[in-house]
């Protein structure tokens, strides 16, 4: 696996931290598991349930992203396979409900909103996400599910850590982590979600980041 030099790490560090938001996941009446190209997230999602978080399950996410940065390595919707994941790991079949249409952060919302609108009641929603899409994903919700109380979970790691497995070597990782933090800021400017200013390090880093040609993932 391709490294990265010493500084590029540190700055990448950097970005990581700015992307947390340091929420202690509380007690829901439904988790919302947003699919992505990383498995661990119904990994994660799954030991959660175990531990009482929450009673019922939506997976979200369709077959997005091809051919890009984010592709998945299977070719159904994530959905599906964030479902499949958890329920190897004990889940119960009837606790999961998929929304496998989602190509984006906002249709993740808006939809499992949707679908769960048509069960029990919910007062409160855990999100369980990747670690560096914590703010994108607050930002979302306080759009375009204003009215929800809701916590965040995902696990605890460096950038660096979370690189080791081997589909998202660290400069694929940094790529997507800079186009993420490029739309959190784009997408705020333009009311599709909540404003996050950037801090001056943050900003700082990506201007550094975008001038050494990491903008693979960047909008245009």
């Amino acid at each position: 696996m391709k490294t990265l030099p010493a500084e590029t790490l540190e700055l990448a560090e950097i970005v990581w931290r700015y992307m947390q938001v340091g929420h202690t996941p509380r007690a829901a009446d439904l988790m919302l598991v947003f699919g992505t190209n990383d498995v661990r997230v119904a990994t994660h999602a799954a030991a959660l349930y175990h531990q009482g978080l929450a009673p019922r399950v939506i997976t979200t996410g369709g077959i997005a992203h091809q051919g890009d940065l984010l592709a998945t390595p299977w070719p159904r919707p994530e959905a599906e396979v964030f479902a499949e994941e958890m329920m190897r790991l004990g889940v119960p079949r009837e606790a999961i409900a998929l929304e496998p249409e989602a190509s984006n952060t906002k249709e993740n919302v808006l939809l499992a909103k949707a679908l769960a609108a048509g069960g029990a009641a919910v007062r409160r929603v855990l999100c369980v996400v990747k670690p560096f899409v914590q703010r994108r994903v607050s930002a979302t919700m306080a759009v375009h599910w204003p009215e929800m109380p809701f916590s965040l979970a995902a696990w605890e790691t460096t950038f660096s850590d979370y690189c080791r497995e081997p589909d998202l070597g660290p400069e694929k990782v940094l790529n997507i982590l800079l186009g993420d933090l490029q739309r959190l800021w784009v997408y705020g400017e333009r009311g599709w979600a909540a404003p996050h200013p950037a801090t001056p390090e943050a900003r700082a880093a990506f201007d550094r980041f975008v001038a050494l040609g990491f903008d693979r993932h960047q909008l245009r």
